[in-house]
């Protein structure tokens, strides 16, 4: 560690002890403190949550309700708004997503609740400054001091008080490239390559499959050992082409989700999104992502139960292609808006922990 991470490493310990936020290393207080607790006596699982965007956040928002031991491996592929720009512009791994993740781990407390909302203002202006994120700005700004990804995004999450570690999947930026049918409206048979995931989210023609450039990108050391030391890996919801499945195109991080003892749930979407997975039925969301991942095994499909309308039919194929049980919770807001409700989705989560996992110390 250099001279400049150890001045700050100690100063954000400071923060904490000062505001009562956990800081790995320094001091916590109330629901940090009881969430330490239980992690030392090993009451609570290890949780990885895998995935990016708003649908991350409603796993992290939920599952950090639950458990002390949360670790979020979030996708690097987005070419769009903020983090585009810094991206064309600096070179760095996008930004938003990781920024997303921090937020939706922030406490409920005034400082949690603060931080969260700092991270996530977005300046207003004539200038360049125009919608760049605050977060993102700080994100990039310690990668440039540090000189390391994770370290960076350790600090960052000190200083929020965040209730989980927030962990890119791989150190390099990637892009997404899609095989589209029907993306130009006027050959509606053709197939052909989209390119970038703000474009591959938005297609109007019907995604066929993806993969990553470059196609063997590096994982994240960190991510790996993650997975491999989780008790429980949670997969989705959100943008299935775009954040859900690049995770599975990472070799070494598909691989120690093939090889973890972990167990594993697969938390699908509320509802087809708009143009990635228009006409999508829950069955065909398992579909593709077996065909992404052939060799990988679930335990768990988590599905809304007013979003399946053929019960039998998802339990068959979840089945049949990973060898998973279905469980069906009402997990979205009762607004009828299709968003999770992170109390539903907690206590879904929770249920599942408990009924499906193995015997373990959290208990």
């Amino acid at each position: 560690m250099t001279g400049r991470t150890q001045r700050l490493t100690r100063r954000l310990r400071r923060v904490g002890t000062t505001t009562g936020i956990t800081t790995g290393t320094g001091t916590a207080t109330g629901a940090g403190a009881r969430s330490a607790q239980r992690r030392r006596r090993g009451t609570t699982p290890k949780v990885v949550a895998l995935g990016g965007g708003m649908g991350l956040s409603a796993s992290l928002a939920s599952l950090r309700r639950i458990t002390g031991d949360l670790t979020a491996v979030v996708t690097v592929a987005d070419d769009g708004g903020s983090s585009g720009r810094l991206r064309d512009e600096l070179g760095v791994l996008p930004p938003g997503d990781l920024r997303k993740a921090l937020a939706a781990l922030c406490g409920d407390d005034d400082w949690g609740q603060t931080w969260a909302r700092v991270i996530q203002h977005r300046f207003q202006s004539k200038g360049d400054l125009h919608e760049h994120a605050v977060g993102n700005v700080l994100i990039v700004a310690l990668w440039e001091q540090l000189g390391d990804h994770v370290q960076a995004l350790d600090l960052v999450g000190r200083l929020l008080g965040a209730h989980g570690r927030v962990l890119p999947m791989s150190a390099v930026p990637l892009e997404l490239e899609a095989l589209v049918k029907g993306h130009d409206p006027a050959h509606p048979e053709a197939v052909g390559t989209v390119r970038g995931q703000a474009t591959v989210a938005l297609t109007p023609g019907e995604v066929q499959s993806v993969h990553l450039v470059p196609h063997d990108p590096p994982a994240v050391p960190e991510a790996v050992a993650a997975v491999l030391d989780a008790d429980w890996v949670v997969l989705g919801p959100g943008s299935w082409f775009s954040s859900v499945i690049p995770h599975l195109l990472v070799p070494e991080l598909l691989d120690a989700l093939v090889e973890t003892k972990a167990r594993k749930v697969l938390s699908l979407n509320l509802a087809p999104q708009p143009g990635e997975t228009d006409g999508f039925s829950p069955q065909r969301h398992l579909e593709v992502l077996a065909r992404h991942a052939p060799k990988l095994a679930l335990d768990v499909v988590l599905a809304d139960e007013a979003a399946v309308p053929d019960r039998a039919s998802l339990t068959d194929t979840a089945k049949e292609r990973f060898g998973a049980a279905v469980e069906l919770a009402p997990v979205a807001r009762p607004d009828g808006t299709p968003r999770h409700d992170p109390e539903l989705l907690a206590a879904a989560y929770d249920r599942i922990f408990r009924m499906h996992g193995r015997i373990g110390p959290w208990r």
